[in-house]
């Protein structure tokens, strides 16, 4: 594992949890879906959008930041994103049949959580552009109706496939919240898209390339968790879209469940080596806990 933590100072905050559940847990066992050793978690999606960059810059990334209320990640920048429900497994069912089901599930709420806090559509068919039904969409998301009677009114469809696997984080750590989170990567929709967030879950959104956002997070304008900066660190290799696609295609997701480990007397949080992370070990005491 690359142990060289200069290039991994935070001076902001990344959210580590205190406590191993197991501490004798495998983190890098070989069957991602068995749950012996692990706290109970939520399955959960979200979405690593990239817009291609000006003048053959490296993509920018959306990402939204977490109100200072919130119970999971509170004040961190994120990418869109949130639990799996019920009715995503039914229209998983629909538009993801080829798909593993956790798979599908997820991918259906990754397409509707950031509906619902950015009001981009991404993975849906048959807009045809018509911005007022969106709009119409996402207020009824955000009043808790159900994205299948939403999809079905507008004769709207999913496309399951402009979502790429990217990675599978699953912490095993002892807190009041325990995600199991995919990761998809997409590419944004051509055109400008008048993007705002729902104030109630989160305070503003930005595009940012990838090393702008860790440049922000390591001068302290800018916290992320531990996910988040890893991913971002990955993302930061990418000089364009296709590059994260074949980087995906290269390492498909295993389950990286993060764990502490000591050498020369200092612990560092650590994740498996075999998931096309740069960086894969943080020193525990450089890093604040949320």
């Amino acid at each position: 594992m690359n142990s060289n933590d200069n290039s991994r100072t935070p001076k902001a905050t990344e959210i580590i949890p205190d406590h191993i559940v197991d501490p004798d847990f495998d983190p890098t066992w070989s069957d991602d879906d068995d749950e012996r050793g692990l706290a109970p978690a939520m399955p959960a999606a979200t979405i690593i959008i990239l817009r291609d960059g000006t003048r053959q810059a490296p993509p920018d990334i959306l990402m939204v930041r977490r109100a200072a209320h919130m119970r999971f990640a509170a004040g961190a920048a994120v990418f869109p994103g949130g639990r799996v429900d019920a009715d995503d497994h039914i229209l998983a069912e629909k538009w993801g049949a080829q798909l593993p089901s956790a798979d599908g599930a997820a991918r259906v709420a990754a397409v509707r959580e950031t509906l619902e806090e950015t009001g981009l559509a991404i993975g849906i068919s048959g807009l045809r552009g018509d911005i007022a039904v969106l709009g119409e969409m996402r207020a009824a998301l955000l009043a808790e109706a159900p994205f299948s009677e939403l999809l079905g009114a507008h004769g709207l469809s999913l496309d399951l496939a402009a979502l790429t696997p990217f990675a599978r984080w699953r912490p095993n750590f002892r807190t009041e919240r325990v995600f199991d989170t995919r990761f998809y990567i997409a590419r944004a929709p051509d055109g400008d898209h008048a993007l705002h967030v729902v104030e109630s879950e989160n305070t503003d959104l930005f595009w940012l390339g990838a090393a702008a956002v860790l440049d922000a997070h390591n001068a302290g304008d800018l916290h992320m968790i531990f996910p988040t900066r890893c991913n971002i660190e990955r993302l930061a290799e990418y000089a364009d879209y296709a590059a994260a696609i074949e980087s995906a295609a290269q390492f498909p997701p295993r389950r990286i469940t993060p764990f502490v480990e000591t050498r020369d007397g200092q612990s560092y949080l650590s994740i498996r080596d075999d998931c096309g992370y740069p960086n894969t070990s943080v020193l525990v005491d450089r890093t604040m806990r949320g």
